[in-house]
């Protein structure tokens, strides 16, 4: 590895932590703008909203296998620019479009091109991780949340101007073509034969199967267990990622200026992921999973059973916004904790075992717009919450009693 060093290891971080910076921009410069994206095309129902928005769900459920193969191929560096700048363009043909199956079709790109951003970035962040010799997952994904909340921050501040959605992605878009153009060179190149074909048999002309397969047909139980602690957490993050801003606007009904939800989510997101390296040192991977899943639990049922219970605005927006900022700290640690662990623990290699464990925990993406949409319409946005919220207690109580999380 040493050999392909053409740049010091701390510039290839910060270059790698550049693209996860765009990725969490192009995120956030949509899912701040989610509420005013639906009054755009007037849809008021909300099971109606919930499908259009399982439509990126679908598209990362069809980039699975595609990223896989596309990373183990063609190696993180490439795919990592090529996903990144898809991403970029399916945002700004979201802000460009006029019709609902316009805004279908390019929510699928999206949802696309989100999923081969997740796998190739993650990819090369264990790559760089494996160059260090040390954990540096988590600071990856800080830079994400990091970019996420200055996206939520500038989303605020666009939503108060009156700026339109095409200008405001537009404007990101540009800025993530500018990562790209200046990080490139720094990414390493890991083509390597991830799933090299081995003899299944040799006698009576068999064909050799690929690795790729053996490795999906059986996969290591580790990567189901921590897929599975992945699905819970992305049922939690489609919730607040989607539904944050539409539950401050239509729950709680309160002014724009004083929809803060996803900004505080997102912060507190934030600052849980640059301090998942210390408190791995002081914690160790398994005590902090269970904490999250206690903060997810506990956040959601003071949101939803607490907030709505004040006649005085600013006190509802406080309590919820305690709630999300729980939540926001217990989900932050989640994901990068779960990648961080197959690297170390799986003997699979990376790429497939990242769409492995993709394929699993994706079904918590592809099952949240549509769960959350129909608990809604049947009952109240904060009955679905109060659902999402036994998820955490789940994710607690499998990081306690799973071997896989024990280090």
């Amino acid at each position: 590895m040493k050999e392909q060093l053409a740049y010091p290891k701390e510039r290839i971080r910060y270059a790698v932590l550049s693209f996860f910076l765009a990725q969490g921009l192009c995120f956030s410069s949509w899912a701040s703008r989610i509420p005013d994206v639906k009054a755009m095309f007037d849809v008021y129902d909300v099971f109606y909203w919930g499908l259009v928005l399982f439509l990126i769900p679908v598209g990362k459920f069809v980039a699975i296998p595609l990223a896989g193969f596309l990373v183990s191929r063609l190696g993180s560096r490439i795919m990592v620019q090529a996903s990144v700048f898809g991403y970029a363009l399916s945002l700004f043909l979201i802000g460009a479009v006029s019709s609902i199956y316009a805004l279908g079709a390019c929510l699928f790109f999206f949802g696309v091109f989100w999923n081969m951003c997740d796998i190739s970035l993650n990819t090369q962040g264990i790559v760089i991780e494996r160059l260090f010799g040390r954990t540096i997952m988590a600071s990856f994904h800080g830079g994400w949340s990091l970019a996420a909340c200055l996206g939520a921050v500038i989303g605020f501040f666009m939503i108060m101007a009156g700026v339109p959605p095409f200008i405001h992605f537009s404007v990101s878009a540009l800025l993530i073509l500018l990562i790209i153009l200046c990080g490139r060179r720094y990414l390493q190149d890991d083509r390597v034969r991830q799933f090299e074909e081995v003899e299944v048999k040799e006698e009576k002309g068999q064909k050799e199967t690929p690795a790729l397969l053996s490795f999906i047909r059986k996969p290591e139980l580790i990567l189901i267990q921590f897929g599975l602690a992945g699905l819970f957490g992305l049922i939690v993050e489609s919730a607040m990622f989607d539904w944050s801003g539409l539950y401050f606007e239509s729950v709680l009904q309160v002014p724009k200026s004083l929809q803060i939800g996803f900004l505080v989510f997102m912060v507190m997101m934030t600052v849980g992921r640059f301090l998942a390296n210390w408190a791995y040192g002081r914690l160790g991977k398994q005590r902090v999973l269970q904490l999250a899943g206690a903060f997810i639990f506990i956040g959601f049922f003071v949101s939803a059973l607490l907030g709505g219970v004040f006649d005085n605005m600013i006190l509802k927006v406080v309590v919820n916004s305690l709630g999300f900022m729980l939540v926001g700290l217990g989900i932050s640690c989640v994901v990068p904790t779960i990648y961080s662990l197959v690297g170390a623990k799986s003997h699979t290699p990376v790429g497939i075992a990242l769409t492995i464990l993709s394929s699993i925990s994706f079904v918590g993406s592809l099952v949240a717009p549509v769960l959350i949409g129909a608990i809604s319409k049947a009952f109240d946005l904060e009955y679905a919450y109060l659902v999402v919220g036994v998820l955490g207690l789940c994710l607690f109580l499998m990081t306690t009693y799973c071997k896989a999380f024990r280090e």
